[in-house]
């Protein structure tokens, strides 16, 4: 599933970075938090890898 907005993809990459043990847990704040709990570590790499050419910032 594509990412909807740029804010979402950037969730979702912070939430992949601490998934993957490359950044803390406890840096994360607000939805990448939640996403980081209740998504599998492909799940999120599919958001976070979305072009952002004609995306707004906020959906």
């Amino acid at each position: 599933m594509p990412a909807k907005s740029k804010a979402q993809q950037k969730a979702a990459g912070a939430a992949l970075s601490a998934k993957r043990g490359e950044t803390n847990k406890s840096d994360l704040k607000g939805a990448s938090k939640s996403m980081e709990k209740s998504m599998s570590e492909k799940q999120l790499d599919e958001l976070a890898s979305t072009k952002r050419k004609g995306k707004p910032e906020h959906a």
